[in-house]
């Protein structure tokens, strides 16, 4: 199995301003005149930690990774307004002109497979290839797997604390009720909310539950961000036109070069949507990691992910 690189600090930081509203953070790490990657994280609203520079053999890749609007080091923090997948979109290509880079491969994993997907689909002609992970396609019955019911069903114990935020008679559409109270003029009441929405996830993203992965969700910055962000997305569509819109338009990337790994027992993305991509999307490469979740830190997915990285390589 391939092992991550070793820990790895940025050559370069800074704060990019992308609107009026909103600046960016943004770090490069690797090698400043390699092949350029762009690392699209999760959520919406999950920032960077520094795991996910590892992926990368730095001698060989210069790679790009931000905190999107909102999240992380961005600042105003959780901030919803001027926040959708095509503020995001822009902001991936305000980066790329930035950095003078003409083509580049873009890795991302859950929401971040999400956003890959619809950069990619918008401006094919930018990418060299796709690294997707955990496929998430924000379609309303992946929405209501996750938090109406579905896994609810594979983990009841977790699933309590996400249900009892929430008063009986508002049950019947948990993503509204949490919605309102998100975006609540009450600090605390945004805060119980996010703090039960986001240890939902971090509870229900591996194959076997992770605790320092909930205590990372408890805290205060990291949850807001992730809740608060997540729903306003998902109470949006995502904003994408459509239901099924990268799938509709999936035959605008099926040229490049792609690997999608998925693990078989994700919850989070149960592996349903990754198949339908796989089989609209042939061209890929899929791989199934048998004993894994969603998360891109449990080892069969990290080793695919890197792997991919590797083989990558030889095409320059």
């Amino acid at each position: 199995m391939a092992n991550l690189y070793p820990e790895i600090e940025p050559f370069d930081t800074g704060m990019y301003v992308v609107s009026e509203l909103h600046t960016i953070y943004y770090e490069r790490v690797g090698n400043p005149n390699g092949i350029p990657v762009v690392f699209l994280h999760g959520g919406p609203g999950g920032g960077l930690i520094p795991l996910y520079r590892q992926f990368f053999d730095p001698a060989v890749y210069q790679v790009i990774l931000f905190d999107q609007r909102g999240s992380g080091r961005s600042t105003p923090h959780a901030e919803l307004r001027e926040n959708t997948t095509w503020d995001l979109i822009k902001d991936i290509e305000s980066l790329r002109n930035k950095f003078g880079v003409d083509k580049w491969y873009v890795f991302g994993g859950s929401w971040g497979s999400t956003l890959s997907l619809a950069y990619a689909e918008t401006h094919p002609d930018r990418c060299l290839g796709l690294i997707l992970r955990g496929i998430f396609l924000t379609r309303k019955k992946e929405l209501q797997w996750f938090y109406q019911y579905g896994a609810s069903e594979i983990f009841p114990d977790f699933w309590e604390r996400y249900r009892d935020e929430i008063p009986v008679e508002e049950r019947g559409d948990f993503m509204a009720a949490y919605y309102k109270r998100l975006t609540s003029d009450d600090e605390n009441v945004r805060l119980s909310a996010a703090r039960a929405w986001s240890v939902w996830e971090g509870s229900t993203s591996k194959l076997y539950p992770d605790k320092g992965l909930m205590d990372h969700w408890e805290g205060e910055h990291e949850a807001l961000s992730l809740a608060r962000i997540e729903c306003h997305y998902f109470m949006n569509n995502s904003f994408f036109p459509t239901e099924n819109y990268l799938i509709e338009n999936v035959d605008k990337v099926r040229h490049i070069p792609t690997v999608i790994v998925q693990g078989r027992y994700d919850v989070v993305c149960p592996i349903t949507s990754a198949w339908e991509l796989h089989r609209a999307f042939p061209e890929a490469e899929f791989i199934v990691i048998p004993d894994a979740g969603h998360s891109v830190s449990e080892k069969g997915i990290s080793s695919a992910l890197v792997d991919a990285m590797e083989r990558f390589k030889t095409r320059h």
